[in-house]
């Protein structure tokens, strides 16, 4: 089978030029070889479900690996179950794996984009639930070393969409370890307020895992958060910039109905609240552009078909200066970008 080089038929946001060289690994012995012939040149780029990634035009100079690599291993005691997951499982899939087999911890996760590997990267969160809070180790084929070794979340620093995987520490993540609860007869916490509200229940209620994964699922679906070949609305990377984290004093100095939270001494604003009162408004494109903001959901930048990544990137700027200019927040993208962005 010939995979395109294309870098647009690998990820969500569906732009991106050719690799110069592009190879596919379908087992965790392909996946190390390929990364580490790739270590040789002087630009590599590993590619999972392609969700987080904003790729140029010009396409990458280097060699790309695709990671196909599968596999779902458990261990259960008395006090929950141990799982040890492929880097390329596609992550919902192995969400609603957990769920079908009573393990508990990742359904309010349900219908985030992208393989296993790329979760303890970003990070990644949703409806009162982060990554952090089940993962225990990632076995990481480390680029200063070449070799392979199991580090533990705590040597990770993870937060807020972050990890020293995706600043600092250079290699690849071959497979993750969870720690997850087997689920009570009475259901598990729901911990978000909307999530909450959709299921008509008050927080901390037990709901059952199966039903918080539909609920998150519909939830989503209606913000375009759940990929559809159909719908250029979820041809996107999902939420393009991350919710702001500002000092309490300046969190005063904005209307007091923009929605805040508690981040530690810190506020955490709603980056999708502070985008559409700057008057960025859901459907927004750039006259000329096939970039446009999500009809569904503020917070998703798409593309409508036949956009190009620096349309993408035009748009993203336009609404960082928006509202930079009405209240004074820069927005951070939370995307990887791919090369330069230019017309």
């Amino acid at each position: 089978m010939t995979v395109s080089t294309r870098l647009a038929d690998h990820t969500t946001f569906r732009v991106g030029g050719p690799a110069t060289t592009l190879r596919t690994a379908d087992t965790t012995d392909e996946l190390v070889a390929a990364v580490r012939d790739a270590w040789q040149d002087d630009d590599w780029l590993v590619v999972g479900g392609g969700s987080n990634l904003l790729v140029a035009d010009a396409g990458f100079d280097g060699t790309v690996v695709l990671v196909r690599t599968r596999g779902v291993d458990a261990s259960t005691d008395a006090d929950g179950v141990t799982v040890r997951v492929a880097a390329g499982e596609p992550w919902d899939a192995f969400v609603a794996t957990t769920v079908a087999n009573g393990w508990t911890g990742l359904e309010a996760l349900s219908g985030i984009p992208g393989t296993v590997g790329a979760a303890p990267v970003q990070n990644i969160g949703a409806y009162g639930v982060e990554l952090s809070d089940v993962l225990t180790a990632v076995d990481l084929l480390d680029a200063s070393t070449g070799e392979r070794t199991w580090v533990p979340a705590a040597e990770l620093a993870l937060g807020y969409r972050t990890s020293t995987l995706k600043h600092g520490r250079r290699g690849v993540v071959l497979a993750v370890e969870f720690r997850l609860g087997t689920a009570p007869q009475e259901g598990v916490p729901v911990r978000y307020a909307q999530l909450a509200g959709s299921l008509g229940v008050d927080l901390g209620t037990p709901v059952a895992p199966e039903t918080i994964r539909e609920t998150v699922l519909r939830l989503r679906g209606a913000k375009g958060m759940v990929l559809d070949d159909a719908d250029p609305d979820t041809w996107s990377a999902g939420s393009f910039f991350t919710n702001p984290i500002v000092s309490a004093a300046f969190a005063e100095t904005l209307p007091a109905e923009a929605p805040r939270w508690p981040a530690g001494d810190q506020v955490k604003l709603s980056a999708a609240w502070l985008i559409e009162h700057a008057g960025v408004h859901r459907g927004y494109a750039v006259p000329g552009s096939r970039a446009a903001v999500s009809t569904k959901h503020t917070l998703a930048l798409t593309n409508r078909g036949g956009a190009t990544a620096a349309q993408v990137a035009e748009l993203a700027r336009y609404v960082q200066v928006t509202v930079l200019n009405r209240f004074g927040v820069t927005l951070v993208p939370e995307p990887v970008v791919v090369g330069e962005l230019t017309d």
